[in-house]
């Protein structure tokens, strides 16, 4: 055999020890026994594209893909601002592949005015520009080789990330104020004409019953935290790809990973009217007037419900001849911004329209009222401004919202009545309205903060810095939030909302009124769920949820938690 080698010219030899290798590359990869196992469930699978089923078969046995880098750019919502997109790209079958992005919505909504837009638009750019800096620099150096099945480890880290450049920015910051305040000790001695002011103001003060509660300072947002709910959202979303799973059985999974019982579809809080600050009308009261279907319809049967009911009340004020009615258009927050100066035009119109149509308001459907209190108070008068020029204190609000609930009593609930620092009156509410109607508030970003009185629900916005984990964490500690589709600052095809309500069991979901792409999108992809797990026998339905929202939902799971512990004692 030497003799053969030997006598092998040098390129047969070279040809021949590149046999060897190759030979010896495919035992040590397993090559041959993998081929020969596919060509032998080839043969007997007979599949129709063979050099498909030959690709799928190879694909399945690449290694688990792992984050190669992320990438940050900026993004348009469908108002045309900024939003930070994060991307992640992974190795799969030797090439670099987009696996998926997300841009979820920040703390900057849509509530300015003509004269600060400028400034709006200055500090919204900061935040963007930050966001995508910390995708493509730190946070892709950081997650880089990571899995992106591993959400808890992921979000941990980012977490982590976060708390680190949260410290330094407070640190800078108190540092700077000290530095502000060393410069700034003079004394200052106060006019007779500014003592006089002094005098009356505490005269005011002392005629008055009860002292005013200042606002509490804004919680500080971090420039930048925009990339880190937007890159674990994008992670989830990988991790979902990978698996070949919908987003929703794969955030279902990590919430409850031994639960094979069914899914159901949130019910929809549709929201159908504006009075608020920026409609046309005096009515400030009314930010949101919101529709609850109380019947177990589906998505589709409720969207075209709604949808009959906005056309017949578009109808009547058309056609009423009422001194400064104007003609009802959809804005593109997908409400009628009506021209109203007091709340019963507003729920009379609602009920108007459900008589036209033959709907039984407060059978068929129910009402919530989304108040915004914060945005109404005017801290010169130290009192909320209802309407235009009609200021009422706090304890006169709560009569207002106890007449409304008595006379109107489909009305089931009421979404931040007052302003958080008021919360003698939000208790006093509470009791008077009983268990008719129940109080829903946002949830607040401090963590330490104490819980609201009389608050039954809380409502949930996934922005900033939220991660996934996040989200299941307080999902699964708050029995009863609504899950809120902020429809501000994300792109308009992302319908990632959908898959997250549903993944984390969420009873209610707000999503906005029906119009504009981002909000429509995020309503089609309900539909499409529900659709998909009738077809495969796995949808639960509720023939209707309780009322008012959460109080009886709480009482019958409290019931069932004893229940269980009782029989395994």
């Amino acid at each position: 055999m030497s003799y053969f080698v030997n006598s092998l010219s040098e390129e047969d030899q070279e040809f021949e020890e590149i046999k060897n290798a190759a030979a010896e590359f495919y035992r040590a990869n397993k090559v041959p026994e993998e081929l020969e196992k596919a060509l032998g469930e080839l043969f007997f699978s007979n599949p129709q594209d063979v050099h498909g089923y030959l690709a799928n078969y190879f694909t399945n046995l690449s290694p688990q893909p792992l984050i190669n880098r992320l990438n940050g750019r900026e993004a348009y919502d469908s108002k045309g601002q900024p939003c930070a997109e994060a991307e992640i790209f992974c190795i799969i079958c030797n090439k670099e592949t987009r696996m998926a992005a997300a841009a979820i919505s920040s703390h900057l909504g849509q509530k300015e005015s003509v004269l600060e837009w400028q400034t709006k638009s200055e500090e919204r750019r900061h935040h963007v520009m930050s966001a995508v800096q910390w995708i493509a620099e730190p946070l892709n150096q950081m997650l880089k080789e990571q899995n992106p099945c591993n959400q808890l480890e992921v979000d941990q880290e980012l977490s982590n990330f976060f708390a680190v450049r949260q410290q330094e920015e407070k640190e800078m910051r108190e540092n700077e104020e000290q530095a502000s305040i060393s410069e700034q000790e003079v004394e200052v001695v106060a006019s007779p004409s500014e003592k006089k002011k002094d005098k009356k103001a505490d005269k005011k003060k002392k005629a008055s019953d009860k002292p005013f509660i200042p606002a509490e300072p804004p919680e500080p947002i971090l420039p930048g935290c925009l990339a880190i709910g937007s890159v674990s959202l994008a992670v989830a979303k990988s991790a979902a790809k990978i698996k070949d799973t919908p987003l929703y059985k794969y955030i279902r999974a990590l919430k409850n990973p031994e639960d094979e019982t069914g899914f159901h579809i949130p019910f929809c809080l549709v929201t159908i009217l504006s009075c608020g600050k920026t409609s046309p009308g005096k009515l400030n009261l009314l930010e949101e007037v919101i529709l609850v279907h109380s019947t177990g319809l589906q998505l589709k049967e409720i969207v075209t419900m709604t949808t009959h009911l906005q056309k017949e009340m578009m109808r009547i004020i058309t056609m009423s001849s009422k001194a400064g009615v104007t003609q009802a258009i959809l804005s593109d927050r997908g409400v009628m911004p009506v021209n109203f100066d007091r709340p019963e035009q507003v729920l009379d119109l609602i009920n108007d329209a459900c008589n036209n149509l033959e709907l039984e308001l407060g059978t068929d459907m129910h009402l919530v009222l989304n108040c915004a209190g914060t945005d109404l108070m005017d801290y010169t008068k130290e009192k909320y401004e209802i309407a235009t020029g009609s200021f009422k204190t706090p304890d006169e609000l709560v009569t207002i919202y106890q007449t409304l609930i008595n006379k109107y009593t489909a009305v089931v609930a009421i979404i931040d009545p007052f302003r958080k620092e008021d919360r003698e009156q939000w208790e006093k509410l509470s009791t008077m309205i009983g268990d008719s109607c129940v109080l829903l508030s946002e949830a607040t970003n401090k963590p330490q903060a104490p819980p609201l009185p009389g608050v039954t629900g809380l409502i949930l916005k996934h922005i900033n810095e939220m991660t996934v984990s996040d989200l299941i964490r307080i999902t699964s500690e708050q029995k009863g939030s609504i899950l809120m589709g902020t429809a501000s600052n994300e792109p308009c095809d992302d319908a990632s909302l959908s898959d997250i309500a549903v993944g984390l069991g969420m009873d209610y979901v707000k999503l906005g009124g029906l119009c504009s792409a981002e909000r429509m999108t995020k309503y089609n992809r309900l539909i499409s769920i529900e659709e998909e797990l009738a077809q495969q026998g796995i949808l639960v339905s509720k023939e209707k949820h309780c009322l008012p929202l959460f109080h009886k939902l709480e009482e019958e799971e409290d019931e069932e938690e004893e229940k269980e512990e009782e029989e395994t004692t």
